[in-house]
């Protein structure tokens, strides 16, 4: 059951395939089966985005990846599953691994429910 919200720093207009693409990609990842990933995409205007003491580089566009999963891994299995996610972004988004950001959510089970029904 991970769900995938991915915001992208971006004035372009997004290809309507790319949340099917990142859902895709996502699935192999996690290993789900079919309808088990789930990609929620929106775009951030570069207007609305600013880092401290730094002007935008030109051409620089950033990834915003937040996971969240029943139960995530933890040790190598996590550093494997964030690399693997980090790569499959950057290059589903055509967006370099250095400007995809991961951030994971704290485990799911026992505080998210489906259709009224709490996930245990």
């Amino acid at each position: 059951m991970p769900i995938l919200d991915v915001e992208i720093v971006t004035d372009e207009v997004l290809d309507n395939g790319l949340a099917a693409r990142l859902a895709e990609m996502a699935g192999q990842v996690f290993g789900g089966a079919p309808g088990s990933t789930w990609v929620r995409l929106r775009t951030l205007s570069p207007q609305l985005y600013a880092e401290n003491g730094c002007p935008q580089p030109a051409g620089w566009r950033a990834v915003f990846v937040r996971v969240l999963q029943a139960q995530s891994p933890t040790g190598a299995a996590l550093e494997s599953e964030v690399l693997a996610l980090t790569e499959g972004v950057a290059r589903v988004c055509g967006r370099p691994p250095e400007n995809v950001h991961i951030i994971y959510e704290p485990d799911a089970r026992g505080r998210i429910a489906f259709g009224g029904h709490l996930r245990t």
